[in-house]
């Protein structure tokens, strides 16, 4: 029975090989004897300046490791720095504490986010052009550029709201 398969095999693939062997390939169509003319030049596209870039800021700049210690109720390690954020996090010997800060789109992003996700915000007046909180984090933007900072500790959030609004107010004050 195997023999009849791979018979039945070998002949297929012979008889799919030889089709289309032996035909000639198309030919390329004739070579045309019309002469093109150019365009004439025509003024170029308009030239618009850029939009104006949010300015560039150092995430731990924005919130340096006193701030971020402040704000957690604990010493942090020093501060690591990837692209536009810098993060804060507890010493290995506890306790748990984590400052995030974003800052540009990303920051942007994570506020977006947190809407689609029904987060509960709460608006700051007079702080920055507008400002969010929402338990363990919260959102500023002010002179074009949005910043997120976000707090991981194990104690109840409520205890960390009022030193995220004052950390808000701080950090719209630098931008």
């Amino acid at each position: 029975m195997r023999y009849l398969r791979f018979a039945a095999t070998a002949a297929a693939v012979a008889v799919l090989a030889g089709c289309g062997g032996g035909a000639e390939p198309a030919a390329a169509p004739p070579p045309t004897t019309e002469v093109v003319e150019a365009a004439p030049p025509t003024e170029g596209p308009e030239v618009v300046d850029p939009p104006a870039a949010a300015p560039q800021v150092d995430a731990c700049a924005l919130v340096p490791r006193a701030d971020a210690e402040k704000l957690a109720g604990t010493a942090l390690e020093e501060p690591v720095a990837v692209r536009d954020t810098c993060t804060y996090t507890g010493p290995p010997s506890g306790p748990l504490a984590q400052v995030e800060v974003y800052v540009g789109d990303g920051a942007k992003k994570i506020l977006d986010i947190d809407r689609d996700l029904a987060h509960e915000f709460e608006t700051l007046s007079g702080i920055g052009d507008e400002a969010y909180l929402e338990e363990g984090a919260v959102f500023v933007n002010a002179a074009g550029v949005w910043v997120a900072i976000r707090l991981i500790r194990l104690d109840d959030p409520a205890k960390y709201q009022k030193p995220l609004t004052e950390l808000a107010r701080t950090v719209a004050g630098r931008l």
